[in-house]
């Protein structure tokens, strides 16, 4: 039986991302090709950088980082950095050592500063977005946090650098990727919530998706006509989608949720902590059942037990509605990347779980073009390569299984409680 979802269902997870064209997307691997593309960029800035990450740390890749930003600040560039108050919190001291009369302005979202901020309403709800925007002119977007591929902070140094990606975008999309790493560093400077500056972001228009855009994000145009409309656009079609706690509570979640339903051929997931809801796996669970082929690319080496155990939860149902599922195991893995069929791509921060779909901030793009899926899938399949798949449920049957599925839920649960959000996930 056909399980995908009516589109009444769809509407309730929020409205599709609006796609621009004309635009230019690169595919970066790791740090050790990000942080490089970065420091070019931000060596290039004329007038403004503004950085937001969860994890700053203070090892040799990100002081590479910090010096170019030091570097850009002194010749006269406007540089704003925000990172998490949780991420960051070993490795403040040092930055700001760092910063401390360069001209960089540091910012930190959700201080942790005293032991009474952690009883205060909304710390469950972090920075997890990694972005950085250059003189509204180039951008970067991800899962990479700023500390080097082979440091793990609850784990040391490993051979093998952490399997991770991140993009490097130029033309229309950038905007909205600007605007949103100032709203943030707005937001945790002074206090105050970033409603005008997302304001300001619906008033605004890409020059190429036009008019046609602008009115779609004002929720003035006709679907159908915003279909035509994106058809007509120029490669490379994208669109930046973020997670907040305001407008765009489920904007991730719902790009995810209408590749998922609109599959034909394939669906590649590759993430880290992959505990989605009730709806999410009723779509693969329908994408498998029609006949696209479905894959997951998990973790093998865990980081957390539990996040480990929450997937693992879910194994025995997914196998046996013909998903594959794969677990990455040379390094840690922490890409958040998605195929479907051979035009659909996103690469974010964003998890497949409760922390990312309902709390944290977070920030993906979701690309519509051929080469750079193509791209992305030749990534993926070389993960996969050095991957084991997984055949059979890790969990033994019976009662001990359904204890263990009946723990995870609880403990979504009463995070989902705690932060404030109710109903069931």
């Amino acid at each position: 039986m056909d399980t995908a979802l009516p589109p009444s269902e769809l509407r309730r997870t929020e409205r599709a991302p609006v796609l621009s064209g004309g635009n230019e997307v690169r595919l970066l691997t790791g740090g050790d090709e990000l942080f490089p593309a970065m420091c070019e960029a931000i060596a290039a800035a004329r007038h403004e950088v503004w950085l937001a990450t969860y994890i700053f740390h203070h090892d040799e890749a990100a002081r590479a980082v910090s010096d170019a930003l030091v570097a850009a600040a002194r010749r006269g560039v406007r540089v704003r950095v925000v990172v998490d108050g949780f991420g960051s919190k070993a490795s403040l001291p040092v930055l700001r050592s760092w910063f401390d009369g360069s001209g960089v302005a540091l910012v930190v979202f959700r201080p942790l500063d005293r032991w009474t901020a952690y009883f205060q309403p909304g710390q469950l709800r972090r920075l997890h977005q990694k972005l950085l925007a250059v003189d509204d002119e180039h951008a970067f977007v991800g899962g990479v946090n700023l500390i080097d591929d082979r440091n793990d902070l609850n784990h040391g140094r490993s051979a093998e650098p952490r399997l991770d990606f991140a993009v490097w975008l130029r033309g229309p999309v950038v905007q909205p990727v600007a605007q949103t790493t100032r709203a943030i560093w707005t937001r945790a400077a002074f206090g105050q919530e970033w409603r005008e500056e997302l304001l300001a972001l619906a008033r605004s228009a890409e020059p190429v998706a036009g008019a046609r855009a602008l009115l779609q994000r004002l929720r003035i145009l006709a679907p159908e006509a915003m279909a035509d409309a994106v058809d007509q656009l120029p490669p490379v079609r994208a669109a930046f989608v973020v997670r907040d706690n305001l407008r765009q509570r489920r904007a991730i979640e719902r790009s995810y949720l209408e590749a998922l339903q609109g599959a034909r051929s394939r669906i590649d997931i590759v993430c880290p902590y992959f505990y989605p809801g009730r709806v999410f796996r009723r779509m693969l669970h329908s994408a498998a059942r029609r006949g696209v082929r479905v894959r997951l690319l998990l973790q093998g080496k865990l980081d957390y037990r539990l996040a480990g155990l929450a997937a693992q939860v879910l194994y025995d149902e997914l196998l046996a509605d013909g998903v594959r599922i794969f677990e990455y195991t040379p390094a840690f893995l922490h890409a958040k990347v998605a195929l479907a069929d051979d035009d659909w791509a996103t690469v974010g921060s964003s998890n497949i779980d409760p922390l990312s779909l309902l709390l944290n901030l977070e920030a993906n793009v979701v690309v519509r073009d051929v080469p750079f899926t193509h791209t992305l899938a030749d990534a993926f399949e070389r993960a996969l390569a050095v991957s084991r798949e997984v055949t059979a449920p890790p969990l033994p049957a019976g009662w001990m299984a359904a204890l263990q599925r009946g723990f995870v839920a609880w403990v979504a649960h009463w995070v989902l409680r705690v932060a404030g959000l109710s109903g069931r996930y």
